[in-house]
């Protein structure tokens, strides 16, 4: 979670603060500043430079090939949609292609601010032009009109007509949004005036820091996926992000261009208990209790976090867009603030029993772990002990969405279901590899075991997973995992010596890598389950495997262990079984479904900007829900709906990848194998 946020608030500086009142814009893009570093970044860059390339896993050349990297990240900080600058700006830049090793080890950034300054002058005109295209209101029945939102591998416009087209195809996307979200045409346009107003002023206020901070996570991102660096004055926002997370709604926020997106939500927190925020949801709008909506795209992240933070038990309302789909329409989040007291974090258990089928009557033990926090292994201890005084004939540990947390917790964990043995290995960028074992020769529970997790369960919670699968001492199925196996260190830049007016920033840098203990690393792969549930995402497509610059997967010697038994046996009779389940359900059916179109639709580049074809597709996705939801009703014995707004509570509590997870479990205790005594 620290390395999102830190990372995450690393680009914001092209975002748009909280506005000002009304003002001239073309006075505005006259009097942009030209920003310079300050003399503190000088050492800052060259201090960094020296860091990484002297302590990072990674082994790093300061050279030209790097220097492109570079250069290439940092031009898409600036223009990510290739909307901002002209092919013959970016022919001007390319000297500057092979100059960015030298200018970190000189500390000597003056190329970045160049690019920087145009960047900010070629974006104020752009915002100009669109504030022009609203003197009209639009026509939304225009056949064919599209708005190409995914522009990586597009060409730079060559004119000043290109330039125009694109825009006028992204002001038409925003005003269109807030059409469909009940706005008139003069509300529409008053709400855009003041964000593309606003998006002025704000690069009239930019900093030189803020440049400072782009280009040297250019640098840091460019080496590897999660090293980076952090402002000082994000190192002091830090923690009051970290607080938002646990004292507000509890959802880590990260800004992705103009908008706040969420990365994850806390466990036990408002927006957890809400089921109605998801991972890449966007924050559009903000309001406290019943007030007005305040249009929160472009802000910036920390700006955005004080309109979201409030004290415990107020109301904050947030309008959320479910990403750039044609099929989902902007919703309304109303959450209660609160305090994520620990209790809501901690692990948890309940007996699971089938309601029908062949194990009706049999009960299962599930443990939900939501992260590894400091002492899970004893909070998980009690719970088995509670559950096995409740005579259950196996147990679940259920990791889905847990991101991970203490290694050491990892380590705990595992050896409540091992005797003793290694759990992980460490490997540091010198070749030495260390161990951590479980050596208490204790037991808490020697029965039956599944774990279930998802493309969200990273790193603690894949330690734990793979060690379990490595032993043959679990079954693990569900998706597979998000492949994160990497250790971070931070560290301050400043010295006690230091004499500069503004103090140096920080920096977070990759220092080891996990690996199992049959020897593969959990980087990239993550873990496959021995049952794979289907998922819409491609695990290529997904987690560390997408992540620019990760490190690559590899592998080293397999540590000392023994396995509970050959399981392979076992494994393709529940296998069997679950497939042929799977065939007849129709939650996975479902699925399916919701695969096939989401397969279809993923290379699109684009979306319509014709309304009734938006409205259309809003309404029949909405149908599509409805008739699903009373599908499910009616195999609960309950009558039908007429309308999503009434649907009953009961619904929000189906959870069909833990049903199918309890049915593979019984199948496994009918085989008699997956043994759990070492042979």
């Amino acid at each position: 979670m620290k390395e999102i946020l830190r990372i995450s608030i690393a680009s914001a500086f092209l975002s748009v603060s909280i506005g000002a009142g009304a003002i001239t814009t073309t006075e505005d893009v006259e009097n942009l500043p030209v920003l310079q570093q300050e003399s503190q970044h000088s050492v800052a860059a060259k201090r960094v430079s020296a860091l990484f390339t002297r302590a990072h896993y990674k082994e790093i050349a300061l050279d030209d090939a790097l220097s492109e990297k570079i250069y290439d990240r940092f031009l898409r900080s600036l223009d990510s949609g290739k909307q901002i600058f002209l092919k013959s700006d970016i022919d001007g830049f390319d000297a500057y292609k092979d100059s960015f090793d030298e200018a970190l080890a000189r500390g000597n950034l003056s190329i970045a601010y160049d690019m920087y300054n145009l960047s900010a002058k070629r974006r104020a005109e752009r915002y100009e032009y669109a504030l022009s295209l609203l003197d009209e209101p639009f026509d939304f029945e225009k056949e064919g009109d599209k708005f190409y939102y995914d522009r990586e591998d597009a060409q730079w416009p060559v004119s000043e007509e290109e330039l125009d087209e694109l825009w006028r195809q992204r002001v038409k996307y925003d005003a269109l949004n807030l059409i469909l979200a009940d706005k008139t045409w003069d509300e529409a346009k008053d709400l855009l005036t003041k964000r593309y107003t606003r998006a002025i002023k704000r690069l009239t206020q930019a900093e030189s820091e803020d440049v400072f901070q782009t280009v040297m996570n250019s640098f840091a991102r460019s080496i590897e996926a999660h090293t980076s660096y952090l402002s000082p004055r994000n190192a002091d926002r830090f923690e009051m992000e970290m607080n938002l997370s646990f004292e507000g709604i509890g959802a880590v926020l990260q800004s992705e261009d103009d908008y706040t997106v969420i990365k994850s939500v806390v466990p036990g927190g408002p927006a957890d208990k809400s089921n109605a925020l998801k991972p890449e949801d966007k924050i559009i709008g903000v309001a406290q209790d019943d007030d007005e909506f305040v249009d929160v795209v472009g802000w910036r992240l920390d700006e955005v976090v004080d309109l979201i933070k409030g004290p415990k038990g107020s109301t904050v309302r947030l309008q959320i867009q479910k990403g750039a789909t044609e099929s989902k329409a902007m919703s309304v989040v109303s959450l209660t603030r609160d305090k994520i007291k620990l209790e809501d974090r901690a692990a948890k258990s309940e007996v699971y029993e089938p309601k029908s089928g062949n194990y009706e009557g049999e009960k299962l033990g599930v443990i939900t772990i939501p992260s590894f926090y400091n002492n899970l292994h004893a909070d998980v201890k009690k719970e088995l002990e509670s559950l096995k005084a409740q005579d259950v004939k196996g147990v679940i540990v259920d990791l889905r969405g847990n991101g991970g947390g203490s290694l050491t917790e990892a380590t705990l964990l595992t050896g409540l279901f091992i005797e003793k043995g290694p759990v992980v290995q460490i490997r540091y960028g010198e070749g030495k590899v260390s161990v951590n074992r479980d050596t208490d020769g204790l037991v808490t529970y020697d029965g039956p075991l599944t774990v279930l997790v998802d493309r969200y369960s990273a790193s603690a919670s894949e330690i734990f997973a793979a060690a379990m699968q490595d032993y043959h001492r679990a079954l693990i199925v569900g998706e597979q995992t998000f492949g994160k196996g990497t250790v971070q260190q931070h560290r301050g830049l400043g010295r006690i010596y230091d004499l500069y007016d503004n103090p140096l920033g920080s920096v977070q840098f990759t220092i080891a890598k996990f690996y199992r203990i049959d020897g593969g690393s959990t980087q990239h792969k993550g873990v496959v389950p021995d049952i794979l549930y289907p998922s819409p995402i491609d695990p290529a497509e997904w987690g560390e495997s997408e992540e620019e610059n990760s490190l690559p997967w590899d592998s080293i010697s397999r540590a000392n262990y023994t396995t509970f038994g050959d399981s392979q046996g076992a494994l393709d009779i529940l296998a069997a079984k679950h497939n042929a389940r799977v065939l007849k359900d129709p939650e996975f059916k479902y699925l399916a479904e919701d695969i096939e179109e989401y397969r279809k639709n993923k290379d699109k580049k684009y979306i319509s900007l014709v309304k009734s074809e938006r409205e259309a597709k809003k309404e029949e996705a909405l149908a599509e829900e409805l008739k699903r939801a009373n599908e499910r009703l009616a195999r609960m014995g309950k009558e039908p709906v007429e309308s999503l707004d009434d649907l009953p509570d009961e619904l929000e509590e189906l959870d069909p990848f833990l049903d199918e997870t309890a049915n593979i479990t019984f199948d496994m205790l009918d085989t008699g194998k997956y043994a759990i005594h070492h042979q």
